[in-house]
């Protein structure tokens, strides 16, 4: 399917009836494309979520840095975080009340990682339209410029979709955007450890080399309004929806309930939506 018939187009939040977010921050969500920080786990909970999310890493043997897409509704502990209310207050004031977490992934920089995520937009990798998709990236480790925190272009969001170059060996992808001078300095996404911040589908972003001695370790969500749909059926057979909050009335989206399994080795990914 080509990338030219869908809806990739940025449709700006509304600020009312908020739960968590300011009008100001969604007035910058808005012009920027993107939110930060939230304070969402506490110093336990995070110690908590840190050893799990360890442990499916050491399960999943070379995989671990980078293959652990898709399992929100295979995994009892990613479908708990997907579902955490305080992470849906801050999406469903970007998105609005019908929620569907429909892609998760545990990206994972171990230090001297020489792979780099080039610039790009993620909604150009995917099969839905329209374009309203906010991935929540939740602080594993503390990161920073350091150990090769994400990295935004602020206010590129509502260019439509900005032609790709082809990437050398060290790029997680073949492909990514080549920045020019208009699209300014880059942001860097300095999070603490169970903090989050939002982006939208369509902002570019990435990351470099990790040169440091130190991990950088998240994972990202990335939920949608229920109204959104899948406009390729071979692609929407390998998504795991998730209705995180209200109703999808429609049916277009499948509801997986909290699994019982939480063991990765007993389980596999439907598909690898992508890294990014």
């Amino acid at each position: 399917m080509q990338t030219d018939i869908l809806d990739l187009s940025f449709r700006p939040s509304t600020d009312t009836d908020l739960k968590r977010l300011t009008p100001a921050q969604i007035a910058h969500y808005n012009r920027e494309g993107f939110i930060q920080p939230f304070d969402i786990y506490t110093a336990g909970e995070m110690a908590r979520i840190r050893r799990y999310i360890d442990g499916l890493i050491a399960d999943m043997g070379e995989d671990g840095a980078y293959g652990i897409n898709c399992y929100q509704a295979r995994l009892a502990g990613l479908w708990e975080i997907a579902r955490d209310g305080r992470i849906l207050d801050c999406v469903e004031d970007i998105i609005g009340p019908d929620i569907v977490c429909w892609a998760s992934a545990v990206l994972c920089k171990a230090p001297r990682d020489p792979k780099q995520v080039p610039w790009h937009q993620d909604a150009s990798f995917w099969k839905l339209s329209p374009a309203r998709t906010v991935t929540v990236w939740l602080a594993i480790d503390d990161v920073d410029d350091g150990n090769s925190a994400m990295r935004f272009l602020p206010r590129t969001h509502d260019r439509g979709q900005i032609a790709q170059s082809a990437m050398g060996p060290d790029s997680v992808f073949h492909k990514g955007i080549v920045p020019t001078k208009d699209m300014g300095d880059p942001f860097t996404n300095t999070l603490k450890a169970g903090q989050i911040s939002l982006h939208a589908d369509m902002l570019v972003h990435g990351s470099r080399a990790n040169m440091s001695d130190r991990r950088r370790c998240g994972l990202t969500l990335r939920y949608c309004p229920t109204d959104v749909r899948m406009v390729d059926a071979d692609w929407a057979r390998g998504v795991e929806a998730i209705i995180c909050r209200g109703a999808d009335p429609s049916g277009h989206w499948v509801h997986h309930s909290r699994p019982e399994n939480n063991d990765i080795t007993k389980t596999s990914s439907p598909r690898v939506v992508g890294n990014n």
